[in-house]
């Protein structure tokens, strides 16, 4: 079977290895395991968002600064951002993690402050309001990142952290985190919380070693990862599964990290 010409022996494929590695014991080892410490929407999304903000280089380690960063908001995030004064603030100012420093914290503790005065769920962040056109989640993160960034004085440097596909980022780390947000099935490991965005909606977080494995499997032909390419890769899976495309994140990864896979004969 020439799995790389034949769309259904493909899908049958990368299904098994979906159900293979979509399940609770992924959940250990992956930042995912941050918010899935927590019950109440908003600290669900507030740690949700730093995981995956702090999700690049080594998964250990970003989960560890997640769940330090938890603790130094008293495991309770969102009461904290919302009531912090300035001596609750103080151990915070020596948190860093890599290039994310105290003055990028300040600011996204600032946002959520000020979010969560008006809103009762991050969601509402990512959905333009009197949207005038069909909704896209390249609309929702562009909006994202002018909403965030609206509040006076925000510090410049804080944009490197906070990618928009206006940009030409393929906005991994928050396309991960949509995925954790909105995505829903039977397993539990993505929390499907959020309503108003669709799974069909959601780009694949296309990080290097996703892309690479879609490559081998010519999901992707862009030999360089930025919008375009999640796009592409993400309108190739929806010929797998037009409703739930980025399901084969679960795939796509686990193939790479896990099973360190190169070709069809391995």
């Amino acid at each position: 079977m020439d799995f790389y010409s034949d769309r259904t022996g493909l899908k049958d494929f990368l299904d098994q290895k979906v159900n293979q590695y979509n399940q609770l014991d992924f959940i250990e080892n992956d930042p995912i395991s941050v918010p899935h410490q927590f019950q109440s929407l908003q600290d669900i999304e507030i740690s949700g968002f730093f995981a995956a903000i702090f999700a690049w280089g080594i998964r250990k380690t970003a989960i560890n600064k997640t769940n330090e960063l938890m603790q130094l908001m008293d495991n309770n995030p969102h009461q904290f951002i919302l009531n912090a004064t300035n001596q609750d603030l103080k151990p915070l100012l020596k948190f860093k993690h890599r290039t994310f420093n105290t003055t990028d914290l300040l600011y996204c503790i600032d946002f959520f402050k000020y979010h969560y005065s008006t809103f009762n769920s991050l969601e509402d962040a990512f959905i333009p309001k009197n949207l005038t056109q069909e909704y896209t989640i390249e609309l929702g993160l562009n909006y994202f990142n002018q909403y965030f960034f609206s509040l006076p004085e925000h510090p410049t440097r804080t944009q490197k952290h906070i990618s928009a596909p206006k940009r030409g980022s393929s906005c991994k780390r928050l396309n991960m985190f949509l995925r954790w947000m909105v995505r829903q099935d039977t397993i539990g490991v993505d929390f499907g919380l959020w309503k108003q965005i669709k799974p069909h909606q959601l780009i694949i977080p296309e990080d290097v070693h996703v892309a690479k494995t879609a490559r081998l499997f010519k999901l992707l032909n862009k030999a360089e990862s930025n919008w375009k390419s999640a796009l592409e890769l993400t309108n190739n899976l929806k010929e797998l599964d037009a409703q739930d495309p980025v399901k084969y994140d679960f795939a796509l990864f686990g193939l790479s990290i896990f099973e360190k896979f190169k070709n069809l004969e391995d």
